[in-house]
């Protein structure tokens, strides 16, 4: 209001709306408020020097004004041409494919029915949450294949289709779709990335030629037919390779050749699933960071993830243990990684979600790009859970040329899509492997590039020791946290554990726990494993704690001990088992030659005893925190929850009366997504009495859509409305810890716990 007509706003905060900066129509002066000196955090902002530079040199110039410059190119371009829209399920589930899938069809499904779109579903799958009568309009349990997707189109006449929420089957589909010239003969429209951006992502050397225009690089890398041409590839690059099958699902027929006759076992087993092979130099040994990227049609790019493998490069994300968000990474390899991912997106013309995938070599700022991935993926499904950040969601907004500012989200009510979540806690994955179920000998339990497991676990806490101890729990009923060490590897010798510990396998992180209780050192167990020092030093605090306790009984530990074993993760059963180890080692003074039956004999403490002690004679109680995507800057109003003892209060009150739904866990062999559907529709029958109960007590004719349950809360801490007549209503409650499922999705129930 004291400027004059001159000025105007140049920044405004999207979320509270105020004031970021004011720029002259004509002139060249600008200002913000906020720091633009792109170091140390994003470059995002190094324009403005661009601009201010531009405008001295051109002083004299103002037939553009420096709006105009900026803003010429952005358009909105609406989504009124799209009233029907064919999304592309994944089938049948698969490892490396399974029900993240469901989880992004779903949140489509959901964001595109808000558009008021048509919603025309392929999907074979009956398991599935997608394929239920009240999400899409009409549902089809077809192949998702060429032939049966042509016949789809010819009867429903869609306006577009999406490709992105079905994984690499509806990818391959939808390629397959464009080569054919269906898609033009029908005018269906690639709704969000096109197929030639999915394509140039596909192809390595197209890709690799792309990233070189901006600067960026992959690892050394080609392309063969053949075995010949795989041998001369290999031969030009040098050993040791990485072969990879081109357009194949969860690393499959891939692996790392040490010489030419590994590399023809490995090729002959590649070529038997595809046309193509890819070769990589390998970096086996380098840090693997992933990022999930962002962009709308305006160019708006955001990075809302961020990714640190715990295993080193050379292991399949979806076989490795994943933090989020990354903990080893410096400030500025955080950034120089993110500025890179930003660039790579715009430049190959993603709009929508996308995941990229790098190796950082740990002793430098060298880093390569190992893959783009333009569709969603299981990565996409944890980083969505692990920030409350609904990607999908968000990706099938944005496939109808919706804006980021444009978009609220769905979680925080009180934010716009266009921002980076801030998270004050640690999440942890992972895997779940059910090797088990085969005999042995049937099967290698040694993990590396080709993906194995069949499901995975997250858990939440605010320090890494818990979150890894609480998701070792959570995938295996027999471990009691971090410390816990199964009888193959105890009964290992000192040669053996050492290979196990070179040579990866699903139960790694025991043989790490039992080098730990050996005596092994940090130096040591890097140099054997390559597993950065800041996860192993965490982990050694474990062992330490365990060490600690052993010297007392439970009448006698202290409760700063029993409080600092709560908070590094320690479990009540893990804290029993090592004071019951200590009086075994007392009475025998040999531990390894104790069995484990006699063992039970002489142990009489129980977890209820230890329960006893810690709540009723030192009060130690855990609290339950909400997952704040904001880092306190806005009032969060998610329902994701977390159980901890690094805390001090509850972020919310607990004054209803409620029905709690178990989760699945997750998804193993004969557990799949077909008890998360049982979940989400028992979830949905709760809250759907819910809604005709205040409908009938309120006589109100407003009768709210099915998935909008946003009426049914007024505060962050989730307090019911009272309704007038209304004698009692149910809140509904979900506990599960798997980041796949629809049953965690962010709008599903009333309180959703990860534990």
């Amino acid at each position: 209001q004291t400027l004059s007509k001159d000025w105007k706003p140049f920044f405004r905060n999207a979320n509270d709306h105020s004031n970021e900066g004011i720029i002259h129509s004509y002139k060249p002066w600008f200002s913000v408020q906020f720091h633009p000196e792109a170091q140390g955090g994003p470059r995002d902002t190094e324009f403005l020097f661009d601009m201010f530079l531009s405008r001295i040199r051109n002083r004299n110039h103002y037939e553009i004004t420096i709006l105009d410059n900026i803003y010429r190119n952005i358009t909105h371009i609406g989504s009124d041409n799209i009233e029907k829209v064919l999304l592309l399920g994944s089938g049948g589930l698969s490892i490396g494919q399974a029900g993240e899938f469901d989880y992004s069809g779903s949140q489509a499904i959901k964001a595109l029915k808000e558009e008021n779109v048509n919603v025309v579903l392929i999907n074979p799958n009956i398991a599935t949450v997608q394929t239920s009568s009240n999400m899409a309009n009409n549902v089809y349990f077809l192949p998702v294949t060429p032939e049966y997707v042509t016949r789809v189109i010819e009867k429903e006449r869609p306006d577009g289709i999406l490709l992105q929420f079905g994984g690499q089957t509806a990818l391959n589909c939808g390629i397959k779709l464009k080569e054919n010239g269906i898609l033009e003969h029908y005018g269906v429209r690639v709704l969000g990335t096109p197929v030639e951006t999915i394509e140039m992502t596909e192809d390595r050397q197209v890709f690799a030629e792309k990233l070189a225009e901006v600067n960026e690089k992959v690892a050394p890398s080609a392309t063969a037919t053949n075995i010949k041409e795989a041998i001369g590839v290999a031969n030009k690059i040098g050993y040791p390779i990485l072969l990879r099958s081109a357009f194949a699902l969860g690393g499959l027929g891939s692996g790392f050749a040490e010489n030419e006759t590994e590399l023809k076992a490995l090729a002959a087993k590649a070529f038997a699933n595809a046309d193509q092979v890819i070769i990589d130099k390998s970096l086996r040994g380098w840090k693997e960071v992933e990022y999930e990227v962002v962009r709308d049609i305006n160019d708006n790019c955001i990075t809302v993830c961020n990714m640190e493998n715990f295993d080193p490069l050379g292991i399949h994300t979806g076989d490795s243990i994943v933090v989020a968000p990354s903990q080893t990474l410096s400030n500025h390899e955080y950034y120089l990684l993110r500025s890179a991912a930003i660039k790579i997106v715009r430049h190959l013309g993603v709009v929508g979600e996308c995941n990229i995938q790098y190796a950082l070599d740990p002793y430098s700022d060298d880093f390569c790009v190992i893959e783009v991935n333009a569709r969603l993926s299981r990565s996409s499904a944890l980083a969505s859970k692990a920030t409350g950040y609904p990607l999908a969601y968000v990706a099938a907004k944005l496939a109808l040329n919706k804006t980021l500012p444009s978009i609220k989200n769905s979680i925080t009510k009180a934010t716009q899509a266009c921002f980076e979540p801030s998270l004050d806690y640690c999440v942890v994955k992972i895997p779940k492997w059910d090797m088990q179920k085969f005999s042995k000998g049937c099967i290698s339990t040694q993990i590396g590039s080709a993906m194995k497991s069949v499901g995975e676990v997250m858990a939440i806490d605010r320090k890494f020791e818990a979150a890894i101890s609480k998701a070792l729990r959570m995938v295996n009923g027999e471990c009691d946290g971090f410390g816990y060490v199964p009888k193959e590897i105890k009964a290992l010798d000192t040669k053996q554990l050492d290979k196990e510990l070179v040579n990866p396998s699903d139960i790694r992180i025991f043989a790490i726990a039992s080098a730990f209780q050996r005596g092994y050192s940090v130096d040591k167990l890097n140099e054997l494993t390559r597993i950065d020092p800041w996860f192993l030093c965490k982990l050694r605090n474990i062992i330490v704690t365990e060490k600690l306790i052993s010297k007392y009984t439970l009448n006698d530990i202290s409760k700063n001990i029993l409080l600092q074993a709560k908070q590094l993760g320690c479990s009540d059963r893990q804290i029993a088992r090592v004071l019951n180890e200590s009086k075994s080692n007392d009475k025998t003074n040999d531990r390894e030659e104790m069995k484990v039956k006699d063992d039970d004999k002489i142990s009489s403490i129980h977890e209820n005893d230890v329960r006893k002690v810690r709540t009723e004679k030192y009060k130690i109680t855990p609290w339950v925190k909400q997952i704040d995507t904001l880092a306190a800057e806005f009032p969060a109003f998610t329902n994701y929850l977390y159980v901890t003892y690094n805390g001090s209060e509850h972020d919310l009150v607990f004054n209803e009366n409620g029905i709690i739904v178990l989760g699945c866990g997750a998804y193993r062999i004969g557990s799949s997504c077909e008890f998360d559907w049982c979940a989400v529709s028992a979830v949905r029958t709760v809250r759907k009495l819910n809604d005709i109960d205040m409908h009938n007590s309120s006589n109100d004719k407003h009768h709210p859509h099915h998935f909008d349950y946003s009426s049914m809360r007024n505060s962050n801490k989730h307090k019911r409305r009272k309704h007038k007549g209304k004698k009692k209503e149910w809140s509904s409650i979900v506990i599960n810890y798997n980041p796949e499922t629809v049953s965690t999705d962010y709008d599903e129930c009333d309180r959703m716990y990860f534990e």
